[in-house]
This record gives C-alpha cells, structure tokens and sequence, in this order.
C-alpha cells in the first residue's frame, strides 16, 4: 500500500481554483467542525495560533473524516517541526518567512526521505504510515509532498525567481500584511504600491508554473487576487468569522 494521493497538490498543479479557510483556534472540536462547511482545504496554523504539535496532530485526527485537504503551517522552517508535522500526518506544508532560493531548497529537504531528503526514518509510529498500516509509506511519501513557502518581504520578492527555480516547491503564497510592513506600510495592505508588489509577484509565480496563493479574507480582494490568478486562496479565518458572528449578535438588539 502507497503514502495516500494528495490531491490538493494535484489540483494546486492543475491550475484549479482551490479556496479555504485559516484554522487559528487550536480546538480539534472547532478544527473538525470548518471541516464540515465545504471549503477546498483547512490549514492549521502553528505561527500565529496557540498550537503545539500535540494540538496540531489532534487537529489532523479529526480531519480526517473531512472531505477538504489538510495543510500546516509551520511556526518557522526548521527540519525538526517539519518532521513532527509529516509524521502526524500532514501531507501539505506551508513554512513561512522564506527569502531565498537556499531556503526554499532547504525546506523541499526537509520534506523528503534520503537521497531527496534529510527527514529523519520514524513514520512507523505516526499516523503518517496508519501506525506501519501502510507499508510501502516510505518508498512513496516523498512524491505526494506538497510545500508551500511563504514570500513575506521585499527580499524574498528580490529573491524570488531563485525560489520559483526550486524544484518541489509547489506554491508560493504571499503574505499581504508583513509584505506592507517591510515596504512601510504598515496596515496598509491596500496601499498601492504594496497592491502592485503582490499583483507582480502572482503573475510571476503563475509564469513559472507554481500555485500561487495569498490571504484574502475579503470578498472584493479576494476576487480581485483571483483575477491576477491566484488559486490558493485563504478565504476565511475561523477566529474572525468567530468573533465577527458573535459581535453581529450581540449587537443586534442593542441600540
């Protein structure tokens, strides 16, 4: 029995429009229920939100009845969280604040078994391999990797055809609100030059053939993100959509 198939690497490749939704509670329960509502994908953030790797594979066990693709976002590129990650069961990784080539080899690495790689042997033990279940896990994992790096500041858009040369680097996804900050627009994602900064850089991540993927909570950006030709496309934020419905209730019967 083969590593499962990842399909949201496969639609990512085919140029299809997969949209999703930010997992930042760090509840499985919360997690299991944004599993439910129909979106392309989930991804559980392990940058912002107040998730450890114990929280994180709970999260994954119970997205596992979902029909939308599970992703993870590392706190930082390092091997060791990568490895952790994998072995719980992530197939799909996005590892943030990645600025050069160099680094976005690095992290393909970390995502592969030798001779590809450098993740360490342990899978055996993880829901990755269904506890050995899997027996053939190791032989195929590596060609169901999917690696999603983030571009964030205006040295990794120096640097960016370097990391579109990368070979299994599957996505680039940009971050809106730290790429204003380092261009000194600090909460002023639609800036115009921050807009035009992002627009080029989804033309030339599309050009070269990755996904290319952004933050666009909303709707009029969203589209507009879209029509550059986004199609990795985080469209929602379980903590806002959270607070934003409890506020709208709140509010409704006071003056």
């Amino acid at each position: 029995m083969a590593a499962p198939v990842n399909t949201l690497k496969e639609k990512l490749a085919a140029g299809q429009l997969q949209t999703g939704c930010w997992l930042t509670l760090a509840q499985p329960y919360a997690s299991e229920i944004a599993g439910t509502a129909g979106f392309d994908w989930v991804l559980i953030d392990g940058e912002h939100a107040p998730n450890g790797i114990g929280q994180i594979s709970s999260q994954i066990g119970a997205l596992q009845g979902s029909k939308s693709a599970i992703a993870v976002r590392v706190p930082v590129g390092e091997d060791w969280i990568i490895k952790q990650v994998l072995d719980a069961g992530a197939q799909t990784v996005m590892v943030p604040m990645v600025e050069t080539g160099a680094q976005a080899r690095a992290m393909v690495r970390a995502t592969r078994y030798a001779p590809d790689g450098v993740r360490g042997v342990g899978a055996s033990v993880g829901r990755a391999s269904h506890w050995t279940g899997i027996a053939d896990y190791s032989t195929t994992a590596n060609a169901q990797m999917c690696l999603i790096v983030q571009v964030e500041a205006q040295r990794g858009l120096e640097n960016l055809d370097d990391i579109l040369a990368v070979e299994g680097v599957d996505a680039v996804f940009i971050g809106p609100a730290d790429l204003a900050a380092d261009m000194g627009y600090l909460g002023e994602l639609d800036a115009p030059e921050v807009m035009a900064a992002m627009e080029d850089a989804v033309l030339r991540i599309r050009a070269a053939g990755k996904a290319a993927g952004i933050m666009c909570t909303d709707p009029d950006f969203a589209q507009q993100a879209i029509s550059w030709g986004v199609n990795f496309a985080a469209v929602a934020v379980d903590a806002i959509t959270l607070t934003t419905g409890l506020r709208r209730a709140a509010s409704a019967f006071k003056d």
